[in-house]
């Protein structure tokens, strides 16, 4: 009998231990998605939850009496916050800039609660094991369940049902190891208490239930209100959240909160990405893209004849579907991804070059812009190297590289680490109607001492286009003074083991856009 009881609570433990570390995991995400720096909040949220954790156990030296009760109160507590949480921030981030003190404040509660947990258990377990075996039976079985969290958010929870649906999971999780723990040591619960318990109980129970049917109505109105022109598709991957906006036939496409293009002025992002590098090549046969997972910049590159093979290299397997798939962007990218000239693989860009032994006339780098540490290792000086091992002698590379004067040591960092790569290189801009004055960064390899800059204005575009022609390439590689010549000397090379890139990014000016 009071084996059986102790076993209860271990696997209350464990439950707490599993649904820990993942609400951990969920609140760092979010705060990845919707503040950046990820190294940043990840570190700071995690051990904001462990400090929490100490508060936590601190407080219960004041509980003296009604332990069970006391335990049982937090996991439905813990059960209830810890499955609104993500649904919360989402609701929230559609109203506030200050989504950050809600994602923090919700980790606070949330580490009080599991280090209040602890503490009550070891000392209702005191009746059933000794202090040595009692200690430890309780803390290895919240560490276990720290693991096995781990693994299923990683494997399973992200991928699988996404940051709103996952906390659910987690909230039933708990909420039914505490019903299974109230039903077993009922015996030991006064009246009073009882029917305080079976109320909370009955609370949380049809808050989870109606939660789970009232979230996707809920994340979509408070989506919409985050976007000024209605949604038409979502999807939360496991690396991004996807959104496709409409407003009088033209079509928007976001990844967690930031545009990426839109239908009406796409071409004049995608022209000045792909075909100064196409052009200046004499002979671009094989072709490498890094991200481009809506086949937009495909679909420039195969307008060129002497083009036989193009890999393509996304993360997300879900972006680059979308891409073959999604009538919107099949239609935009004339089914460029699914060209027999075309190899798409789902794959980091960093670890596709690391692996990978092939040589390429041109690679195209449509990335995200860096505003966290991971994608600023794709713009590192480590990368650009990388890049120019796998580039034939007069290979051309072109990166996007954010806004010029929006973030201009950041484009200028990505400028000279790609020149830091042994490329010769030279500074392009354009202005997107949407995105406002955008700008890449193009450079070659072994150049004979020829001038890039004055090669690349007096292009002439053999392909069909429908905006770039030498009067454009005049434009784009023209940028007049220095608007900011201070900053121009304080850049920083930017590499693996000291990542700036990112920093430069988040200070930049993008409030004035």
């Amino acid at each position: 009998m009071f084996k059986n009881k102790s076993t209860l609570l271990k696997a209350a433990i464990f439950a707490t231990g599993f649904s820990g570390v993942v609400s951990e995991y969920i609140l760092s995400t979010l705060a990845q998605y919707f503040l950046g720096n990820s190294v940043f909040h990840w570190v700071m949220i995690i051990s904001l939850m462990l400090f929490s954790m100490g508060l936590g156990s601190r407080f219960t030296k004041n509980f003296e009496t009604k332990l069970l009760k006391r335990f049982l109160i937090l996991e439905f507590a813990l059960s209830f916050i810890v499955s609104f949480a993500a649904l919360l921030v989402y609701t929230a981030s559609a109203y506030t800039q200050s989504i950050g003190i809600l994602i923090y404040s919700l980790a606070i509660c949330i580490g009080l609660l599991i280090g209040m947990e602890i503490p009550l258990v070891i000392r209702i377990n005191e009746d059933y094991e000794k202090l040595r075996f009692n200690i430890s039976n309780i803390l290895e079985n919240d560490y276990y369940g720290s693991l096995l969290g781990g693994i299923f958010f990683a494997f399973i929870g992200l991928p699988v049902f996404g940051l709103i649906y996952t906390p659910f999971i987690l909230g039933f999780v708990n909420f039914s190891v505490s019903i299974v723990v109230l039903i077993f040591l009922w015996d030991l619960l006064k009246s009073s208490d009882r029917k305080l318990l079976i109320g909370f109980a009955v609370f949380i129970m049809i808050s989870l239930t109606t939660g789970i049917f009232v979230t996707d109505p809920i994340i979509k109105y408070g989506e919409q209100q985050k976007y000024s022109d209605k949604i038409i598709y979502t999807e939360q991957t496991k690396y991004q959240r996807i959104v496709i906006t409409e407003w009088k036939n033209d079509y928007w496409l976001y990844l967690n909160g930031n545009e990426q293009l839109c239908t009406r002025d796409e071409l004049m992002y995608h022209e000045p990405l792909v075909h100064p590098a196409m052009t200046l090549h004499p002979n671009p046969v094989n072709v490498l893209v890094l991200g481009g997972g809506d086949g937009c910049a495909v679909r420039e590159i195969l307008k060129y004849p002497k083009v036989e093979h193009i890999t393509l290299v996304d993360l997300d397997p879900a972006m680059t579907k979308l891409g073959k798939t999604h009538p919107i962007l099949t239609n935009l990218n004339q089914n460029s991804l699914t060209n027999e000239k075309v190899e798409v693989l789902n794959d980091d860009g960093y670890k596709y070059l690391i692996s990978n032994n092939d040589y390429y006339d041109v690679i195209i780098i449509d990335l995200p812009d860096p505003r966290n540490i991971e994608l600023g290792r794709l713009y590192s000086h480590e990368f650009y190297k990388l890049c120019y091992k796998h580039m034939r002698p007069g290979g051309v590379i072109v990166t996007q590289s954010g806004s010029p004067y929006f973030a201009t040591q950041a484009f200028l960092c990505i400028l000279e680490t790609m020149r830091s790569a042994g490329f010769e290189t030279v500074p392009l801009h354009n202005q997107v109607l949407t995105l406002g004055e955008w700008g890449w960064n193009l450079g070659v390899k072994n150049t004979t001492g020829e001038n890039v800059k004055k090669q690349l204005q007096n292009l002439e575009f053999d392909v069909p286009t429908r905006w770039i022609n030498r009067e454009a390439m005049m434009l784009i590689t023209s940028f007049g003074k220095d608007f900011y010549p201070w900053e121009k000397d304080s850049v920083y090379i930017n590499r693996i083991h000291e990542p700036v890139l990112y920093k430069y990014y988040l200070k930049g000016n993008w409030d004035l856009y």
